[in-house]
């Protein structure tokens, strides 16, 4: 049994990031060479690992926010012959390529991006310590950018971020977890670098703080809105869409927000189901069928559809104390783009 995730097929066909892609193009093409320099290592497994991952398809969205930020805010890279905006892209690469390197760990996960984790074929341990060289590498970048507010921003979202790994590992198999606290996760796990990626670009270009705190708002609520789609969507989506198997949040346990509203609105009988699967770790692979079933009856799916939406409008509503411009639409489109798809 599959749960049908309905989308505005107009808006679904037309929202893109192409544009955005179209816009950092050339600053793409030099982030994606420095992080083949910077992947490399004299020992041998540390790229081997490094670009099984880098090479399996991401679309690299943090990264590009960095960029269009910048470029938006009139970092005028060209004409003073600055890289800072294209070294900040590629440590936020490297910081999101190590959080998936450990959360594959962490989450024992077969599959990311379609193919075999990196922990399939060399091992938990490798997996683990080329996060770490990884983890370095960008904040040696980001120390050569020379500007200590950036890297503040940067280092706060790395603490954030395993703080996230850890409350995630605190409340799951929890059917106790509240919304407030799903809501922290999430911000602290995915918001938080998107937020952080998109902050950089106009502290770089030294804007007015205004600017600063639009755009980091708006990371901020396309993080959010992004990871409420990949929950629903491990329930409703398409191993395609996903990268990962359908199912595997339920399969380790996660408490997300589907589970949270289908437990909050079902039966004692639905709940003692929640409670039997997700926290006494006792199912079979109909007791996802039948999950996905009372999802769908407890409307839970389209509720987290609708918080991600409205996490998106935040996003785009954020914009509106920055200029009309391509990179702004971009920036629009982009938000668009993440709600009517998964990763």
């Amino acid at each position: 049994m599959s749960v049908a995730i309905s989308m505005d097929q107009k808006k679904k066909s037309q929202a893109s990031i192409q544009p955005l892609i179209d816009l950092v193009r050339p600053d793409m093409g030099r982030v994606n060479e420095l992080i083949l320099e910077k992947a490399g290592s004299d020992v041998q497994m540390i790229p081997e690992v490094a670009n099984h991952l880098i090479d399996s398809g991401g679309k690299r969205l943090r990264p590009m926010l960095t960029l269009a930020a910048a470029q938006m805010c009139g970092y005028d890279s060209e004409g003073q012959g600055l890289d800072g905006h294209v070294k900040l892209a590629m440590a936020v690469e490297f910081m999101h390529t190590a959080t998936l390197l450990h959360d594959d760990v962490v989450d024992e996960s077969d599959m990311r991006r379609g193919k075999l984790a990196a922990r399939m074929l060399w091992g938990n341990q490798a997996s683990v310590l080329v996060g770490d060289f990884l983890l370095g590498q960008a904040f040696r970048v980001m120390v050569d950018v020379g500007s200590l507010q950036a890297l503040d921003v940067l280092s706060t979202a790395a603490c954030v971020i395993a703080e996230g790994e850890v409350l995630q590992l605190s409340v799951a198999q929890n059917m106790k977890t509240t919304r407030a606290e799903y809501m922290e996760v999430i911000r602290s796990k995915t918001a938080a670098l998107f937020a952080a990626a998109s902050e950089v670009g106009p502290i770089l270009a030294n804007r007015p703080n205004q600017e600063i705190v639009a755009l980091r708002t708006y990371g901020l609520e396309l993080g959010n809105a992004f990871q409420l789609i990949d929950d629903a969507l491990d329930y409703g989506g398409s191993a395609a869409d996903l990268g990962k198997n359908v199912g595997d949040d339920f399969r380790e346990g996660k408490i997300t927000l589907p589970v949270i509203l289908a437990n909050e609105r079902g039966s004692e009988e639905d709940k003692a189901f929640w409670k039997r699967v997700m926290e006494d770790r006792k199912f079979d692979e109909s007791d996802l069928a039948h999950a996905m079933k009372l999802l769908d009856e407890t409307k839970a799916l389209e509720e987290t559809l609708q918080q991600a939406r409205q996490a998106g409008a935040d996003a785009i509503a954020a914009l509106d104390v920055l200029p009309d411009s391509a990179h702004k639409s971009a920036l629009i489109d982009a938000v668009e783009f993440c709600i009517s798809r998964a990763h």
